[in-house]
């Protein structure tokens, strides 16, 4: 290996000493460097490099060119770390998107042979076959790593039954920043000169170690070094779990696995504040759960305005939780454990849980506390002092001296966690944007580390110290066990080349702190705006940091029934998540490292491949909505300048439908001969490999007014008719139903009569602007928005429903209205428009057909998901009978996306994510369902499949 001394390289170098040992996925691209610039912490640290290795060989390389280079080598997992664990100069190394296998799980010896990439609830798939589960359970499961939850000593709500990562490591591979592979586990140790020099270190201090380490459970801080004990094995295995990637890289582990049990019974118990319900902790913990997690009612009331009130159960009385879980084979005696626990819970009230969904919408609200948390107060809460641990018979205590501690420094926080442990997570109103914002975190972080040491507790219990912790260990810790961590540092990497500033020599913990934000948004300043961006108060930066960077963006939506991020589930990379584009977004904001504003390149690459699906809006716990952020974006960048073709063309694409609607059958034929359908592509900015979709050749109107003869001309829209007795409804009918596809519209006029309704519709069909909105045509979405609320607002304040039927544009109404203008009729519209489920829901007497024995594969819009929720649609389906199929995610045509040039491969794979082999292996004879137009349209062109709108089903 080669070893050079002085000034760290440039970036070039580092990446040609990458390449030339053969290294493949070398990212120095500035769009990537900012994607990566955070984890989910408060620190910001813009790396030189990013490299995805495909197997470990790629691995040895990297710490060879970082020995050569000297630039520093950063692990990272899945970037959820809280406290800056994983952010750094120098190498970032994602072990993602390649090394991410379960290579074998061993039933009898109950263990399995993993890569440090592979996911936590891969790992629990692959695991569960066999009736075997891994224990630790962080609230990150369906995103976090393996290797991620071995670097920070991990635990999760199950680590109270289970045990810690440390806990549940058989055996681990690394290699060390001097090139050296060390296979280590709970034998005898290998001969090696570096394990020598670390049990001659210990051996010296085995009385301090003893005394110091391992005092309790949750005891993460600083390394490990009673795993190091003669009387422990000198288990190394086990002492790397928690050294946060500085002393070694993980490049395979064997992790121990345990029986799940057939049966979980979950008690949840109400007390007057949290303090109370630490206080009882002691009481539950002699029955043997298996989780005992602390709650607030903060949390809980985000949850629900979030969700809506029938998304949160019933819970008892109180304004703090526990949740005690017991878990077993026999469901009469957990049930009488059960009532033991209640009986010495001394709690307010009590609910015993036992369905299974039900628990698991209660786990959900408390897996999603850090983002809940972060906006559950008057000002962003923040992490920083986020997971301190306390003997759980001091925790009550600790609660109460922390809430003083609190109010003594003017801040305001949400606890939850793993109270059974005495681990506390926390957000805090942390005001960093002030004039003295860093110096009053550095104080109260002090104060806070003296009060947890005062309390025998540990500033870490779980995420480890990073560089929000790291320089407050010598207040938990004696002079000789720090002494002691830097000796151990010195053995294992004497150049500091991994994860300086750790642990180690550390960094000060108001060190490159990001910013807030706040405050920077030079589009405000032009009289031509775009978004209100209500929830942030029409502050651009301050919305791009709602990211916190829990990272749900990056979980598979195929396990989490999610729409949040197609473009990433087909790429795996980065920059195409939430969190991902929320990064870029906020070093534009930061103006150091991307430097152009709303024109920055890496801005606009970023956002190419958001499909504005609105996922985020609903499945993001914080609150991001990228779309509206992309919408904003466009808008500020083509201000008075010239835009791509496919604004023009597909951003304005109901005008031109309008315009060629009396000559669509000319048009159709012309789109279906191949010279000028090439041509057509060519100026619209559509992918040549893309259909057309034709033209209504009668739009609905036009059809609807010669049979029925019901519109009332516009200039005396009226809602309702004298001397009809059916109560009335509106029909309206966007642009796409009205110019291309206008079966479903028809079919709903037909439904909503049978169903006892007088249906009227407009006399001129009127645009949302939908298309204008998501090419960032702002001020010309406005007005059109602004004339759909002047026709559709004396129907809604009259009582009468207004039905949509393109799930997309009635979701214009009920958000993106409201953001557009400050009308309040805009509001009052979004509150009374409807989709075709939700007045069929409330119609008394409407029964659906009875589909008994068809299958029915449902594609719900993504707009419609996060904007409107499904459930009503849901519901009626279950209400006829058949069995039903519900995907997740994303079709991947979105509008304009899928059909623009560049954007093609990228659409058939989010459409290959889910919804395409769901359709070809769905049974014969099912029926596929899908209310949006783009929805249909793929399926039409990639799979010559048919779908129906939900009132074609029921029409039908």
């Amino acid at each position: 290996m080669t070893i050079v001394t002085g000034p760290v390289a440039a970036t070039a170098d580092v990446v040609a000493a990458l390449q030339r040992r053969g290294v493949t996925e070398v990212d120095a691209t500035s769009t990537t460097r900012a994607a990566y610039s955070t984890d989910a912490s408060l620190y910001r640290i813009v790396p030189q490099v990013v490299v995805r290795p495909r197997d470990v060989d790629e691995v040895l390389a990297v710490v060879d060119a970082s020995a050569e280079t000297g630039v520093p080598i950063t692990a990272r997992g899945a970037g959820t770390s809280i406290a800056g664990n994983a952010v750094g100069r120098g190498i970032v190394v994602d072990f993602t998107r390649h090394l991410n296998g379960v290579h074998a799980i061993d039933r009898e010896a109950a263990t399995a042979r993993v890569d440090p990439g592979v996911v936590h609830a891969v790992l629990q798939r692959a695991a569960a076959p066999h009736g075997l589960r891994y224990g630790p359970d962080p609230s990150t499961h369906t995103r976090c790593t393996v290797g991620g939850m071995i670097g920070n000593n991990a635990c999760g709500n199950r680590a109270l039954g289970y045990g810690r990562s440390a806990d549940n490591v058989s055996a681990l591979e690394v290699v060390t920043a001097g090139g050296e592979r060390l296979r280590l586990g709970s034998g005898p140790a290998p001969t090696s000169a570096t394990l020598d020099r670390l049990r001659a270190e210990v051996g010296q201090r085995l009385a301090m170690v003893r005394t110091e380490f391992g005092t309790f459970g949750r005891q993460v801080s600083g390394y490990s070094l009673e795993h190091l004990l003669p009387e422990r094995g000198f288990d190394v295995a086990s002492f790397l779990a928690g050294t946060e990637g500085t002393l070694a890289l993980v490049t395979g582990a064997t992790v121990d696995l345990v029986r799940d049990p057939s049966w979980r019974h979950l008690v949840v118990l109400g007390y007057a504040t949290m303090a109370e319900a630490a206080d009882h902790v002691p009481d539950v913990l002699p029955f043997g759960p298996t989780a005992c997690e602390g709650l607030g009612q903060r949390i809980v009331e985000v949850y629900r305005s979030a969700k809506g009130p029938a998304a949160v159960p019933d819970l008892p009385r109180g304004g703090g939780y526990l949740y005690v879980e017991l878990a077993g084979e026999d469901p009469a005696e957990l049930a009488a454990r059960a009532d033991d626990v209640v009986a010495a819970a001394g709690a307010l009230e009590h609910r015993h849980v036992t369905a299974v969904g039900e628990q698991a919408v209660l786990w959900r609200i408390r897996e999603e506390g850090a983002g809940l948390a972060a906006r559950a107060l008057d000002r962003p809460a923040l992490s920083g002092w986020e997971d301190a641990a306390v003997p759980p018979a001091r925790l009550g205590a600790y609660l109460r001296d922390f809430e003083a501690l609190l109010l003594q420094h003017g801040v305001d926080g949400v606890p939850y966690g793993h109270f059974g442990d005495g681990c506390v997570h926390v957000r805090i109103s942390f005001g960093l944007d002030q004039p003295d914002g860093h110096q009053a975190f550095r104080s109260f972080l002090h104060d806070a580390a003296r009060l947890t040491a005062s309390h025998g507790g540990s500033f870490s219990g779980e995420h480890g110290d990073g560089r929000a912790r790291s320089e407050l260990l010598p207040l938990m810790y004696s002079p000789e066990a720090i002494e002691t961590f830097a000796r151990v540092k010195q053995i294992f990497d004497p150049r500091n080349l991994l994860n300086p500033g750790v642990l180690v020599e550390p960094a000060a913990v108001d060190d490159d702190l990001r910013g807030s934000g706040r405050g920077w948004d030079p589009g405000r300043a032009s009289s031509r705006r775009g978004l209100r961006l209500l929830h942030d108060d029409g502050d651009f930066g301050a919305a791009v940091h709602r990211c916190t960077g829990v990272g749900k963006c990056i979980a598979d939506n195929r396990a989490t029934g999610g729409v949040m991020c197609p473009s990433f589930q087909a790429t795996r990379d980065e920059k195409h998540t939430t969190r991902g584009r929320a990064r870029v977004l906020q070093e534009m904001v930061d103006g150091r490292h991307v430097t152009g504003g709303w024109r920055s390149p890496e801005v606009h690459e970023a956002l190419d491949l958001c499909l504005s699906c609105k996922g985020c809006l609903s499945d993001c716990p914080t609150g991001v909505d990228m779309a509206t952020y992309k919408s904003e974006v466009l808008h500020q960048t083509y201000r008075g300048r010239l835009r791509p073709r496919s604004h023009y063309v597909l951003g304005r694409l109901p005008f031109w439908a309008r315009l060629t609607s009396p000559v669509a059958r000319l048009v159709n034929l012309s789109l279906r001969t191949p010279g000028l359908a090439h041509l057509a592509r060519w100026v619209a900015g559509v992918d040549q490999r893309r259909s057309l979709p034709p033209f209504a050749v009668r739009p609905f109107s036009r059809t609807l007014r010669r049979q029925r003869r019901r519109a009332v001309p516009l200039a005396h829209d009226r809602p309702g008719a004298p001397g009809v007795d059916a109560p009335p409804v509106l029909l309206w009918v966007d642009s796409f139903t009205e110019f291309f596809e206008t079966a479903g519209g028809h079919a709903t006029v037909r439904l909503l009569e049978s169903a006892g309704y007088r249906v009227q519709v407009l006399s001129r069909q009127v645009c949302c602007g939908l298309t204008w909105i998501t090419t960032g045509q702002l001020d010309r979405a406005r007005e059109l928005v602004m004339t759909a609320i002047d026709a559709l607002h004396p129907f809604v304040v009259a009582g009468v429903p207004v039905v949509g039927v393109e799930p997309s544009c009635l979701a214009v109404l009920r958000s993106d209205a409201v953001e557009l203008t400050d009308d309040p009729r805009a509001a009052e519209v979004a509150g009374g428009v409807a989709t075709l489920a939700e007045l069929l829901e409330r119609t008394p007497g409407w029964q659906p057909p009875d589909l008994t024995g068809t299958t029915l594969v449902v594609q719900p819009h993504c707009h419609q998901a996060s904007v409107m929720g499904f459930e009503a649609d849901l519901a009626v389906m279950e209400r006829t009978g058949a069995s039903i199929e519900r995907l997740a995610g994303c079709c991947g045509l979105a509008g304009n996306f899928g059909v623009e040039k560049g954007h093609y491969d990228v659409s058939v794979a989010v459409g290959e994510h889910q919804l395409l082999p769901a359709v070809r292996n769905a049974p014969p004879g099912a029926i596929v369902v899908a209310d949006g137009f783009s929805c249909r349209t793929q399926l039409l062109d990639l799979a010559a499949t048919r779908a129906l709108t939900l009132a074609e089903l029921l029409e039908a």
